[in-house]
């Protein structure tokens, strides 16, 4: 079994190159609070908001089937979560590494993306 902490974050996907459009929109609209994205994914596009305890991301993409789109779930022990889903037949993912964390991610059997993640 997998020990879920928390929603970290959810991440929606916009066209590639509307970032301008999204800040309008969910900066100055919507009123939410943009905050830095990690060095190591600032070449991919997109945007980070800061909403009450979680993130909201906003990636960019141009793919329909193969989308970004994502919600993230802290876990307790990563490499516990990650030998349990190998142990029952899911293929992982490797993501990343962003300081500070541990991820990783997989694909549910209707073709969800999923990612899990320990804070470090």
């Amino acid at each position: 079994m997998i020990n879920i902490k928390r929603l970290d974050h959810i991440q929606i996907c916009i066209p590639v190159g509307k970032e301008n459009e999204a800040r309008t929109f969910y900066t100055d609209i919507v009123g939410l609070e943009e905050i830095p994205k990690p060095k190591e994914l600032v070449g991919r596009g997109g945007l980070w908001y800061k909403v009450a305890n979680i993130e909201f991301h906003i990636g960019t993409e141009n793919e329909i089937n193969h989308s970004k789109r994502h919600p993230a779930f802290e876990v307790n022990d990563i490499d516990d979560a990650k030998e349990y889903l190998e142990k029952n037949g899911v293929k992982i993912k490797e993501e990343i590494q962003l300081a500070g964390q541990s991820r990783f991610s997989f694909m549910d059997p209707f073709g969800n993306r999923i990612e899990l993640l320990q804070k470090n």
